[in-house]
């Protein structure tokens, strides 16, 4: 496949040589794509040349998943996938039994405590109760003590396990690794949980497990230390129109530990929601605001005109300026005077004698 993808990026960069090579047959204009082209072939072959690095990047990365040690999960279909889609509650309610029922006897939710279950799996009420239900070590109190109380809705949901040597001391040396944020860690998300919790089946032939080991074509390497925990009615739900088949437990489990490592999504959507919308309303007044105030600078034409002269003859303003003086000395009473008094000089050029 990585030689496919070689050979066409290498036609691609030919096929560009040549026409940045190639003559002009328009004329020349400062707006044409000939001008605009030579002058930034450099460019031009710089990104083909990283669109072609692009290109064996991705192939280098789909023949490698390709030969990947396991199996690649299908694709489901899960109701809150879509941009405008929310969890679905009730099977994170039912994902929760699930958890509490089978998971947590292996598996920890360090990260999740009690009253982020409120509103969301369950009301307060029953969160207090099932915190109150747990025995939490506190203190010291007074006398430097520590005891044990009844949980309470700020405290987190207890861990199977006092640390990590005794989880691994009880699970053959594996260690059941926590599930806040397992949705979110793991490549495929929930379609591999679903996929691992599901795929359980006979080895195939030569294939050795080891003792307390059992096959799975969705995990790395295909040997895993958890057993299939996921059966039909290995759980009771309370709605009796739910069958509680082993994909539908999976199902809500899953779902489950998407709240688990998204407990703000829905709320992300909604805040999407909101910015988009306020942004065009925003963006539509600005652009109003900006055409209103702007457009007549905008259209505005600037025109140099020069100075009209005196005679209209198109002379130039020295002509005029002396004209125009020469106008107002003929005005002035003085100089009637000394026209009258002068060298006798008529209209016609002719001397008179006094």
């Amino acid at each position: 496949m990585a030689n496919k993808f070689g050979h066409a990026i290498s036609k691609l960069l030919q096929l560009s040589k040549g026409y940045l090579k190639r003559s002009p047959v328009r004329p020349k204009s400062s707006f044409s794509a000939p001008n605009w082209i030579p002058g930034r072939s450099k460019w031009l072959a710089f990104g083909a040349l990283t669109g072609g690095l692009g290109a064996l990047l991705y192939a280098l990365d789909a023949s490698v998943d390709a030969s990947h040690d396991c199996v690649h999960p299908p694709k489901q279909f899960w109701n809150h996938k879509g941009l405008l889609s929310a969890l679905d509650k009730e099977a994170v309610r039912r994902g929760y039994q699930v958890y509490k029922e089978v998971c947590s006897s292996c598996h920890s939710l360090q990260y999740i405590a009690y009253r982020n279950l409120v509103n969301n799996c369950m009301t307060e009420a029953e969160a207090k109760a099932q915190a109150e239900q747990v025995m939490v070590k506190d203190g010291p109190d007074e006398n430097g003590e520590y005891f044990e109380r009844p949980g309470k809705l700020s405290d987190y949901l207890p861990s199977p396990y006092p640390n990590e040597d005794a989880a691994r001391s009880a699970n053959n040396g594996a260690y059941p690794p926590d599930l806040s944020y397992i949705v979110s860690a793991r490549k495929g998300g929930e379609d591999y949980i679903f996929a691992l919790l599901t795929g359980y089946c006979d080895p195939p032939a030569g294939f050795v497990l080891r003792d307390g080991q059992y096959f799975n074509p969705y995990f790395s390497g295909g040997a895993i230390s958890m057993g299939q925990v996921i059966n039909n009615e290995v759980v009771t739900y309370a709605d009796e129109e739910v069958a509680p088949s082993g994909s539908q437990i999976a199902k809500d489990v899953v779902t489950f530990l998407k709240w688990t490592s998204e407990p703000e999504a829905d709320e992300r959507k909604l805040l999407l929601i909101r910015v988009f919308l306020i942004c065009s309303f925003l963006i539509g007044l600005s652009y109003y605001i900006k055409r209103h105030k702007w457009s007549a600078l905008k259209s505005r034409k600037i025109f140099y005109v020069p100075e009209v002269t005196g005679n209209g003859n198109g002379q130039s303003k020295g002509n005029g300026q002396g004209n125009a003086k020469a106008k107002t000395d003929e005005a002035c009473p003085k100089h009637e005077h000394n026209k009258k008094e002068g060298n006798g000089k008529n209209n016609d050029g002719d001397w008179k004698p006094k």
